[in-house]
């Protein structure tokens, strides 16, 4: 049986017609994402899907455990096929989630394989896709290139030294444009032992760092770095966004306690955040880069399986926050103050807040010239499905301008994830389509064009101005 049909997921004739015409063949613009720049350097070859599909997901690994899987044909060293088989088992058992779409989007969309994979057809699959996989001579450069992306930004530490980036442009053969972007996140940590190792690495990057103020130097001089490379963005994985009001002469004695391994407190924690947050914008503002932050992740909950996998194996969860609009708006009022808010995406974890992330970021829409400055991300992670793209579409054109909202991005570790950009048009498709049936939009053939191409690329191009 043939699920991922011309027609998935549109709802009605209108919607089929603008995916066709309009958003279906328009390039990739994926601004942010968690690929690594080695591999696409190194154009690693793929003669597994195993490896390709269920290597670093945690999403299917979630699906997994709750199946009842072992870990070892998760995480674990068991045969590609025999973990795949259990990913199978798992998938016929996935309706309703998000996952039974994406699996069966990119089985067709790079795979060319029409059938709905379930445990009765799983080796035969596998042998298929694996043969397809050597035949074509799969890399992670020719995929990216045969999904139309025009244009990557990866997350990279600030100690990082980019030669990979560097070997990336070296290629000539290679058209897609791939820059680094600037992920501070250990410089938030203070009191912790990942805030003195990143200070480590730092001072081997840039010079001795004895204070806060030679502390914020060194982040500037790896911006510096990150900017010659051509990195315009910048991004922040914040668990909440707390605004705490602060003297320097109180973060200098922060800083001194972390600097020599002292335990802090959560206010003075929150007030280093607030402070480090704010110098960083000014330096965002000065280069005219975008920054981004990612916040409402509560990590690592079950202790055992940390212990025992590590971070980022699938034991996260959405976090809530109190009085989250004062915080917010605080944070923002502080640089808009200053005169040094930069270009901002919030993208909020928990979709109870999308309203307040909206009517928040029209407070400081303030900067003639520039559509839509601050913007509202799309859903991500645990929202990137049906239910969390609509519910952010739909708060986005509630409370700003959707004509300028610059759309999807992958947030992903996967090189075939970028299906979920066709999953996430068809949706917008859909939505937009079901406004116009209802009469709220007119059937405006000029403006509905404008407002598919501006969501699916042409904002991003114009935005972020990387190409």
């Amino acid at each position: 049986m043939q699920l991922i049909t011309e027609d998935f997921m549109l709802t009605n004739d209108v919607a089929k017609h603008l995916y066709h015409t309009y958003a279906k063949h328009k390039p990739i613009y994926d601004y942010h994402c968690h690929l690594d720049p080695k591999m696409i350097s190194d154009n690693v070859y793929f003669d597994n899907i195993t490896s390709l599909w269920l290597g670093g997901d945690h999403y299917k690994w979630r699906a997994m455990r709750a199946q009842g899987i072992e870990e070892k044909y998760i995480t674990g060293d068991a045969d590609p096929k025999e973990k795949f088989k259990k990913w199978a088992i798992t998938l016929e058992n996935s309706v309703g989630n998000p996952l039974y779409h994406w699996s069966h989007i990119e089985l067709k969309m790079y795979f060319g394989i029409d059938e709905t994979l379930g445990s009765n057809n799983a080796e035969a699959i596998y042998e298929r896709a694996n043969h397809y996989l050597k035949e074509n001579n799969i890399t992670t450069q020719t995929l990216i290139e045969s999904s139309n992306v025009k244009l990557i930004c990866t997350t990279d530490d600030p100690t990082d030294t980019l030669e990979y980036h560097d070997a990336i442009k070296a290629q000539k053969d290679f058209q897609t444009t791939v820059l680094p972007a600037f992920r501070p996140d250990d410089a938030f940590k203070v009191g912790t032992k990942q805030f003195v190792a990143f200070l480590k690495k730092l001072e081997k990057q840039t010079h001795s760092i004895t204070n806060v103020e030679t502390f914020v130097n060194a982040l500037k001089k790896r911006i510096d770095f990150f900017h010659n490379k051509g990195g315009r963005l910048a991004d922040h994985g914040l668990e909440v966004i707390h605004f705490e009001s602060f003297k320097p002469t109180e973060i200098d004695a922060i800083f001194d306690k972390a600097l020599h391994g002292t335990a802090v407190t959560s206010h003075e924690y929150f007030q280093f955040q607030t402070f480090i947050l704010n110098e960083l914008s000014k330096a965002y503002s000065e280069k005219a880069w975008t920054m981004q932050i990612h916040f409402g992740a509560i990590r690592n909950n079950n202790h055992n399986a940390f212990v025992k996998l590590g971070p980022d194996t699938g034991f996260d969860s959405i976090r809530d926050q109190d009085n989250l609009a004062f915080h917010l708006n605080a944070t923002l009022d502080m640089m808009e103050r200053e005169n040094h808010l930069p270009k901002t995406i919030l993208y909020n974890l928990n979709p109870v807040y999308n309203d307040i992330v909206g009517s928040t970021i029209a407070n400081f829409q303030t900067e003639a010239g520039i559509q839509s400055k601050m913007q509202h991300g799309a859903g991500w992670w645990f929202n990137d499905t049906k239910r969390g793209m609509l519910k952010q579409m739909s708060s986005l054109a509630d409370q700003g301008l959707i004509m300028h909202f610059v759309g999807m991005l992958t947030d992903s570790r996967s090189f075939i994830s970028y299906s979920r950009h066709d999953y996430f048009r068809r949706i917008l498709c859909s939505f937009i389509g079901e406004l116009v049936e209802l009469g709220e939009i007119p059937n405006d053939e000029t403006l509905l064009k404008r407002m598919i191409e501006n969501i699916c690329y042409d904002n991003a191009y114009r935005y972020f101005k990387l190409i």
